[in-house]
């Protein structure tokens, strides 16, 4: 039965960030994810883990100037020690937070830019990110996101992925399979899925059109979460999306797997 963790920078928007973790855990979570841990002491963020008795599975790297509209750092041109320092401040968290995997977001291309350079800048990042998380037995994965919600995110489809990984040729390189994205740039989730399987280690989960939860769009989430579980898939299901009205009471499509 998949496992299931709380994405707080999307879910429980009711109530403050630190009383977040106390509410999914009171929903039957047993896991957390969130974009950015950057904002609250460490050991505010420990505190409430242990309190709840919840483990941290992932969280992102620092991504820039969020509210000026950036979204990560790793293609982009002039910024590759700013993107070494976020490298160890994401290290830092993750090492405190006990969190196994951290995201790294591509970012937005700048207009005009030559792709090629980018692609190398952001493969020259991953390169150095990937090795520093390793050292420290952190997996270090990236994330394709669609044209729609984020245009000119340099990072789309899954194939695109794919090509970083190999032109990297890390081992501790990973996909993070986001079946909302997807579903909007490529469809066909279940066959690609399960090809890329062994470098996915970690899903997101969101209905479309509208980035609610599971059964209010077009995805048929109780044969993806059945697909999950017979492809042997061992990671966390990680609940991104958009409560339609309020987090608890649409946990409905949750009752089959608790």
């Amino acid at each position: 039965m998949p496992r299931f963790d709380a994405n707080l920078s999307m879910l429980y928007g009711e109530v403050d960030f630190l009383d977040r973790f106390k509410a999914a855990r009171a929903d039957g979570f047993e896991g957390v994810e969130y974009l950015f841990p950057y904002a609250y002491p460490v050991q505010q963020l420990v505190e409430q883990l242990e309190a709840n008795a919840l483990v941290q599975v992932l969280h992102n790297l620092p991504a820039g100037d969020w509210p000026a509209g950036e979204r990560g750092l790793a293609c982009l041109p002039g910024r590759v020690g700013e993107f070494q320092e976020s490298v160890g401040l994401a290290l830092d968290y993750a090492k405190a937070l006990g969190c196994t995997q951290c995201n790294c977001l591509a970012g937005v291309a700048p207009d005009d830019a030559n792709p090629d350079k980018l692609e190398q800048i952001f493969v020259d990042n991953l390169t150095f990110a990937a090795k520093a998380f390793a050292a420290a037995g952190i997996k270090l994965l990236i994330e394709a996101i669609n044209t729609r919600d984020i245009p000119g995110f340099f990072l789309n489809t899954s194939a695109q992925a794919m090509d970083i990984l190999a032109k990297v040729g890390s081992d501790n390189l990973y996909f993070q399979y986001d079946f909302y994205h997807m579903q909007i740039m490529e469809g066909d989730l279940t066959p690609t899925f399960q090809r890329l399987l062994d470098k996915i280690p970690h899903v997101q989960i969101a209905d479309t059109p509208g980035r609610h939860e599971p059964g209010t769009g077009e995805i048929d989430y109780p044969f993806i979460f059945k697909m999950l579980d017979e492809s042997g898939y061992q990671g966390w299901v990680g609940c991104e999306y958009k409560p339609r009205a309020g987090t608890s009471e649409g946990l409905g499509w949750l009752a089959p797997y608790r």
